[in-house]
């Protein structure tokens, strides 16, 4: 079950959109969070999944597309975010 499907594009104006679904989704199961159709991602938006996943019971980040993987390697967060080894 997906509780937030991210947008095409992640940037602030996404976040300040979303910021109640994330607050809402906070429990005690991780909260599931579908990248999939993420063309482009902003530091505001890394920062907020970031959070997420260290809130409650945290967050999985399912089907993450290659932008989100890429900018989640650029940013030094593949392993807190994707729970991916680097290469």
């Amino acid at each position: 079950m997906t509780d937030i499907c991210l947008p095409q594009v992640c940037d602030r104006e996404a976040v300040i959109g979303l910021l109640p679904a994330f607050v809402a989704a906070v429990g005690v199961r991780p909260m599931v969070v579908d990248g999939r159709a993420v063309r482009r991602i902003g530091q505001p938006m890394l920062q907020l999944l970031l959070s997420a996943s260290k809130s409650g019971a945290g967050a999985v980040i399912e089907n993450p597309s290659q932008a989100l993987r890429d900018a989640a390697q650029l940013a030094g967060l593949t392993t807190a975010l994707l729970k991916v080894q680097p290469l």
